[in-house]
């Protein structure tokens, strides 16, 4: 039996999407279950901690979900920047995936983790080639993840990558890992026809698994659905099906007031990215919309290639800036808002809010605590402010999944940065020479 107790912190548990901060209340989890969050006075120990942390001076809170990405896009960082989304996928990043093998795949994922760790995020969504390969990294490093892999139907081997995804998913689907959580990713409606689709619709009923897919990114993407479709992306994607099974959708920038009612009545989860969408000129998302519809709102990093840092609470930050200029108006969005869209809103965009997302007495220890002593975070006049307008991510001291600690102040103990620099470098003097 494996304890871990946190004392001394102050905490948010986001318990109902509460962002009230609570003092003198201590954290048990037992085999990465927690079983106690409330005051010190009234715990009941199990037993004697194997490993006690002082929480004095942090933050406890949920970790951060980031509800889209492609991580081993790590190997891209800086290499197609300032380009719009069409040549940069087509000129720049695809003709180097054609390139990548297991390796690349391994220890760009691990490079990717190392960076989310140490930014506070304690689940991902993945979407990319080689998923078994990427889910055992983040076996290894200990972190959850919800792999999938890409299926491009502009591939000539586009049959054969979907065999190979339905075989993954059934395998982690079959294992029940506590950590790996696996989905069914066709890549966009632009790129599977229809005739894919519904097959991975199918799967996905018969596998009950969520699918992972980027939706109406673009204005392009708009335009090319009605050419195909004769309906905007989601209300094609509606017809086609697609919503009778859980969804997490990436981007949803371009969205009219039919299209935000789909997605609330379906509870489609939405992965918000605002900072890939304005580093691409793709649009700003409407994300108190979205919320106001009661849609299942969370916040992704993109990839690597695109963003360039796997920091969700610039993404937090970002999401509560841009709303706030795209409605012109400075209410929307507030810093509580942000807050939970980063924690529990991911969780629920990826249907893992039963498990993750608030700290809760039946729910995994996924979990952070942030330092308070920095310039940046004081006067402490709100904390939940500070974390949005205010921290950075170097301020996450401790990040534990499931109830194991892959981070304590500030270092490591999964994964050899070092190798991972080295493996990394080595793949991308390769794919890029």
């Amino acid at each position: 039996m494996a304890i871990l107790r946190i004392e001394g912190a102050q905490i948010i548990t986001m318990a109902g999407g509460d962002t009230e901060v609570r003092q003198g209340w201590t954290l048990e989890a037992v085999d990465g279950e927690i079983t106690y969050v409330g005051p010190a006075e009234d715990l009941e120990p199990a037993a004697e901690p194997d490993e006690p942390i002082d929480g004095s001076g942090c933050l406890l809170l949920p970790g951060f979900v980031n509800a889209h990405t492609h991580a081993a896009m790590t190997l891209f960082r800086g290499s197609a920047d300032d380009m719009p989304l069409t040549p940069w996928l087509e000129e720049k990043i695809w003709p180097v995936e054609a390139k990548l093998d297991e390796q690349d795949v391994y220890w760009g994922t691990t490079l990717g983790i190392a960076e989310m760790v140490f930014a506070g995020v304690t689940c991902f969504n993945d979407m990319y080639h080689h998923p078994e390969i990427g889910a055992r990294a983040a076996i290894d490093a200990g972190m959850r993840m919800c792999p999938s892999g890409v299926l491009l139907g502009i591939l000539p081997n586009a049959e054969e990558l979907l065999a190979a995804a339905r075989e993954f998913t059934r395998e982690f689907a079959d294992r029940d890992d506590l950590c790996i959580h696996p989905m069914l990713a066709p890549h966009a409606p632009y790129t599977c026809p229809r005739e894919l689709l519904e097959r991975v619709i199918e799967a996905a009923r018969e596998l009950a698994v969520p699918i992972h897919i980027h939706l109406a990114e673009t204005e392009q993407n708009v335009a090319a659905s009605m050419e195909t479709y004769g309906r905007r992306p989601v209300q094609a994607m509606d017809e086609v099906g697609l919503f009778s099974v859980p969804v997490s959708a990436a981007h949803c920038v371009h969205l009219d007031e039919r299209d935000i009612e789909i997605v609330a009545e379906r509870q489609v989860g939405v992965a918000h990215c605002p900072g890939s969408n304005l580093k691409l000129a793709s649009g700003m998302a409407p994300a108190q919309a979205l919320l106001d519809a009661g849609a299942r709102v969370g916040l992704g990093t993109d990839g690597c290639g695109s963003n360039n840092n796997l920091d969700l609470l610039e993404e937090a930050r970002l999401a509560a800036l841009i709303a706030k200029v795209r409605e012109d108006d400075p209410t929307v969005v507030p810093a509580d808002v942000a807050l939970r869209m980063a924690t529990i809103g991911g969780a629920q965009a990826l249907y893992l809010e039963d498990i993750i997302g608030s700290l809760e007495p039946g729910k995994r220890c996924d979990c952070i605590l942030v330092d308070l002593d920095a310039p940046h975070l004081h006067p402490r006049h709100s904390l939940v402010s500070h974390l949005i307008y205010s921290a950075r991510a170097s301020d996450v001291h401790t990040t534990i999944v499931d109830g194991n600690v892959l981070m304590h102040d500030r270092a490591l103990t999964t994964i050899d940065l070092d190798e991972a620099y080295a493996r990394v470098t080595e793949s991308a003097e390769r794919l890029f020479r």
